[in-house]
């Protein structure tokens, strides 16, 4: 089965909404690996809040640190160390929708970083947002993907800013899957409203 890693520009872009849409139009399982602060109230507490239907599983988290910072100086804080050995995809028959952290170069330890965690059959979803930047910050993001030999698709997340968004998909040549639009808030109605709007271009990856 599919196996879909979402990851981001950056951080507070919109990353997990996308990964609950995603979740919801296929009717996937949910992992995220790792999960750094608000462990009572984290991504995957609020992918179970979003979705609606009953076939989703969400897989604990491989490493639930108690800090919200990047990986590795969670991890010291918490007196353990990351490792790619320690980090299991979960065993599911379904499509899995795996979430990452922060961006692609996030370090997990002193050698890796969420990169590591994207194998080459994985499809790749890059959710890109516009600030001051982000065409910096998606271009490297799908450059690097891409010389790892993967495909990713992007998925633009907030208020329509067509001159950023067209360099990006020009530059890059990425597949675009969408947009999410700028909401004052996300429920399981607007998550299944998306996950209408999305799911021919995700059954496609």
């Amino acid at each position: 089965m599919k196996r879909i890693f979402v990851t981001g520009i950056s951080t507070e872009v919109g990353k997990t909404v996308a990964a609950a849409i995603i979740t919801e139009a296929l009717q996937a399982d949910y992992w995220k690996p790792i999960q750094a602060g608000d462990l009572d109230q984290s991504d995957s507490h609020r992918i179970r809040d979003l979705v609606s239907n009953q076939k989703t599983v969400i897989h604990p988290n491989a490493y639930a640190l108690k800090t919200p910072m990047s990986p590795h100086a969670a991890a010291a804080i918490d007196g353990i160390n990351i490792s790619l050995s320690g980090i299991h995809e979960p065993e599911t028959d379904n499509t899995l929708v795996i979430e990452g952290a922060g961006g692609i170069l996030v370090p997990l330890n002193d050698e890796d970083t969420i990169l590591d965690l994207i194998k080459p059959h994985y499809n790749v979803v890059v959710v890109s947002r516009h600030y001051l930047g982000s065409i910096n910050h998606s271009l490297l993001t799908l450059y690097q993907l891409q010389q790892r030999g993967l495909r990713p698709a992007i998925m633009f997340s907030g208020a329509e800013h067509p001159s950023t968004e067209e360099i990006i998909l020009k530059k890059s040549g990425a597949t675009y899957l969408g947009r999410i639009d700028e909401e004052n808030s996300f429920d399981k109605s607007r998550i299944s409203f998306y996950a209408e709007r999305f799911r021919p271009a995700l059954a496609a990856l």
